[in-house]
């Protein structure tokens, strides 16, 4: 990739401009240039699109994204050391990239995209969650971006996937495929990273359904299943007492057995409950 870019390898700008990874910051860096063409190649043709890239690092991911034909990337890193390798991307590719030194939950990416957006990113560990729920629970439906392409840990990534009955299926996976197609397509070691973290890291596509498949208030339904997994050992007229006073009636009424545990409830038990709760 180092030749076809003209840029010089990721080691070696990284022990240019002194990019050692800090821990505080979630960060983890790809140096295969190759590996991380294959990422961004996860998420189709980028040709006609723009894309949000969180957390470039050094610009492994985002020579990458701009290697395969990206339209545009938006780079929102937070971490003012990687600037000047990534000016060094931006001189490679006039027009193309646009680099931000901001924390990515602070700004409003339409500013400065133009849709079709696909977010692709190698999340820092410490904030990844966070934004996806941010990406999944917008005002509005369907979202700004038609597809997520996105690197968790491996744990995290089996969560979002998860199905009823699995010890994993709880918030993330209702979040995720309530209005969405969550699936795994790529897993890497640890040893794919400097420095290697302590687990294995799993790269999750996610494409954005133009109406969620069952009708439900989002607001009601993430306090329905916040309620409800927050204690996910007991019985569900137990963990959602405090969401009605009529609980085990609403339960009942959903076609939900007050008796069961929460990732005993599919999506759409989650969503009938969630439109009786706010009929009031």
């Amino acid at each position: 990739m180092a030749t076809i870019d003209g840029l010089p390898p990721l080691r070696d700008v990284i022990a240019t401009h002194d990019l050692v990874a800090k821990k505080s910051l979630g960060q983890n860096f790809l140096l295969d240039l190759n590996l991380t063409a294959k990422i961004a190649r996860q998420a189709g043709d980028l040709s006609a699109c723009d894309v949000l890239e969180v957390g470039p690092g050094p610009g492994g991911l985002t020579r990458g994204l701009l290697a395969e034909g990206a339209r545009k990337v938006l780079a929102v890193e937070k971490d003012k050391r990687a600037m000047a390798a990534l000016a060094e991307i931006s001189a490679r590719y006039p027009d193309r990239l646009e680099v931000i030194n901001a924390d990515a939950l602070d700004i409003d990416p339409l500013e400065r995209l133009t849709r079709p957006v696909r977010v692709i990113s190698n999340l820092p560990y410490n904030v990844g969650t966070e934004l996806l729920v941010r990406w999944l629970t917008p005002p509005e439906w369907p979202p700004y971006w038609a597809s997520l392409t996105l690197m968790f840990q491996r744990e995290v990534a089996e969560r979002i996937v998860a199905q009823p009955g699995s010890k994993k299926y709880g918030r993330l996976a209702i979040l995720s495929q309530w209005r969405a197609t969550p699936r795994i397509v790529m897993e890497l070691p640890p040893e794919a990273f400097t420095p290697p973290p302590k687990i294995h890291s799993a790269v999750v596509h996610i494409e954005a359904l133009p109406a969620p498949r069952f009708e439900a208030n989002p607001k009601v339904l993430e306090r329905i299943v916040a309620a409800g997994f927050n204690q996910r050992r007991k019985m569900l007229r137990a963990s959602l007492k405090g969401v009605a006073p009529d609980i085990e009636d609403r339960l009942t009424a959903a076609g939900i057995k007050p008796t069961d545990r929460a990732e005993q409830v599919p999506i759409e038990g989650w969503c009938a409950l969630a439109r009786n709760v706010a009929q009031g």
